[in-house]
Parts: C-alpha cells; sequence; structure tokens
C-alpha cells in the first residue's frame, strides 16, 4: 500500500518551484491559480525571493503548499496518473495538511491557498513577536522531551508541538520557557537543544485565537468529501469524515503534530511505500520512524518521471 505525504513549513527555500515551472505547463498553472487565489505575486516571491518574504509565515503555508500541488499536477497531467488509483492514504505535516486535502480533492486550489495564508496570518497575531518561541531538541524521544518540557515551564507554556521522528522532537511555548529548555537539554540526555527560525509558538495552548479564527474560516470553506482517506496529525488516526476533517483541522492549530505516530500507524494500515511530494523533509524522518518501507521524495521534473515509470 501507498502513502502520499507532504512537507510542512521549513521546508520553503528561494527558486522553489522554478525549474518545475519552467518545465512544464502544468505547474504554472497552479502557480498562477495560487497567484489569482490570494491577489498576489507569491509565485514571484518563491522564484526570486527576498528570503525574508517567503519565510514569512502567511507566505511560506500557502507556497509550501503550491510546490507540493505542482509535482503532483505535473505528475497527474504529464504521468498520466491519478492519486486516487495510486494512493492509499494521504498525511501531511502540519500546514502539509492542508495540502493532502487539497490532493485528496475535499479543497480546491484556490481554498486551500486562502485558507493557508489566513492560517499564516492567524498564528503570525495569535502571539506578538518575541513572546513565544520554538526549539528543536536533537537526540530526544518523546519522552524525555516531555520531561524536559514540564521541567522548564515553571508556570509558562512549553509543550511538545511536533513529535517528528525517534530522534527529533520540537517544544514550542513562551520565549523564556524555551531559553531554559534549551540550557536545560544535557540534564534530560538529550544532544542539542536548537532555537527554531519561526515567528510564532506553532501548536500549543498560545495558538488559540489562531485556532477561533481557523474555526470561523473552515465554517465558511468546509472540506468536501475525500477521495482518499487522511492520516491526521492530532489523532495519528485515520479519517475520511469531512465534517471530523473539519473539527481536526481547528484541533491541530494548538495541537501536536503526531508525525512518528502518524508513520507507524500508517505501516500498521499497510503501508510499505510512502512518496514525499514538494520536497525532501518527511522522507528522513519516515526512515528513522519505521523500518521495512521505501520512501520516495519527488521535487523536479526527473523525479517526476522516475516516478511516474515506476507507478
Amino acid at each position: 500500500m501507498r502513502a502520499f505525504v507532504f512537507p510542512g513549513q521549513g521546508s520553503q527555500k528561494v527558486g522553489m518551484g522554478a525549474d518545475l515551472a519552467a518545465a512544464s505547463a502544468a505547474a504554472r498553472a497552479v502557480f498562477e491559480e495560487v497567484d489569482d487565489a490570494l491577489g498576489q505575486k507569491l509565485s514571484a516571491i518563491m522564484r526570486e525571493g527576498p528570503e525574508d518574504a517567503l519565510t514569512l509565515t502567511e507566505n511560506a503555508q500557502p507556497a509550501i503548499m503550491a510546490n507540493a500541488i505542482a509535482v503532483l499536477r505535473v505528475l497527474e497531467q504529464e504521468g498520466g496518473i491519478t492519486l486516487a488509483d495510486k494512493a492509499d492514504f494521504v498525511a501531511g505535516h502540519s500546514l502539509g495538511e492542508y495540502t493532502a486535502l487539497c490532493a485528496a480533492g475535499a479543497f480546491s486550489l484556490a481554498d486551500t491557498a486562502r485558507l493557508l495564508k489566513l492560517r499564516g496570518q492567524a498564528m503570525q497575531a495569535a502571539v506578538p513577536v518575541g513572546v513565544g518561541a520554538m526549539c528543536a531538541l536533537l537526540g530526544a524521544d518523546i519522552d524525555k522531551a516531555q520531561k524536559l518540557a514540564e521541567a522548564a515551564a515553571e508556570g509558562e507554556v512549553c509543550t511538545v508541538a511536533n513529535d517528528n521522528d525517534p530522534t527529533q522532537v520540537v517544544l514550542s511555548g513562551h520565549k523564556g520557557a524555551i531559553e531554559r529548555a534549551i540550557a536545560m537539554v544535557k540534564d534530560f540526555e538529550i544532544k542539542r537543544g536548537i532555537a527554531l527560525p519561526v515567528s510564532a509558538p506553532f501548536h500549543c495552548p498560545l495558538m488559540q485565537p489562531a485556532a477561533d479564527a481557523m474555526a470561523e474560516a473552515l465554517g465558511k470553506t468546509p472540506p468536501g468529501a475525500l477521495r482518499v482517506p487522511l492520516f491526521a496529525n492530532v489523532t495519528a488516526a485515520v479519517v475520511s469524515d469531512p465534517a471530523e476533517v473539519q473539527r481536526l483541522l481547528v484541533e491541530q492549530v494548538c495541537g501536536r503534530v503526531r508525525w512518528r505516530e502518524s508513520v507507524i500507524a500508517m505501516q500498521a494500515a499497510g503501508v510499505d511505500t510512502f512518496v514525499e511530494l514538494g520536497g525532501k523533509v518527511l522522507g528522513p524522518m519516515i526512515g528513522r520512524s519505521v523500518n521495512d518501507v521505501t520512501v520516495t521524495s519527488v521535487v523536479g521534473m526527473a523525479d517526476i518521471e522516475a516516478l511516474a515509470k515506476e507507478l
């Protein structure tokens, strides 16, 4: 069985999608549609930067989605493949969950772009700059990370935001608490704590105003039927009911991204082949979380052509 998976924030870089757009009309059409939906030249920022504009959460989120959907569209239109025929499940990391739902037909491309722009703006606005922070713990499993978070909190918010794989966990919360956590890593036998270059503390209770904003937005633009079932971030379980998907997307803003558990659950459901579209971030995490699976990361034309042959 095969799962198609979609990367999250942090996988953006200036120049993303440029080669694909140059090589394929299908890719260009995706970038144009996203530009139109947002009323901004996002594709130009993706292609030329500046980097600080692309890194802005409200630009990074729709950009990463657009890049992955462009890869998918080229695969479908030029490789003659439909996702619904070739995928048993979809999943995405944080914002990648929206990309996965777009790929599965639950949201149109334009709606996905608008929802992610709004999500980025709402997450940015939820906490004043400088109040929150995030850090990656390297050489940490979930138990060590949890204990460190509890010790560092000291009455502030400090929680596990992403359980990425058995060696990498991300904490999110108040800046002071995150700084304490980084200073205390050795006490918990964790190799390193690295402050992340993010503008807001994602996936923690401080994001509640953003969750409220997404509840309202998703009320107006609810997901439709899924052609392929989704493994959801917050439950690490399969979901295909649109109303349930909508509820989980709201929960996801403050909730933990249970990526490691999702990968394990997908393997338990029979998945032995993972295809990452639009990045090379999730592949290594999957490889560290489960054994005996094949992982392919697909970014450029050569990757797409190789995958199309294989499928």
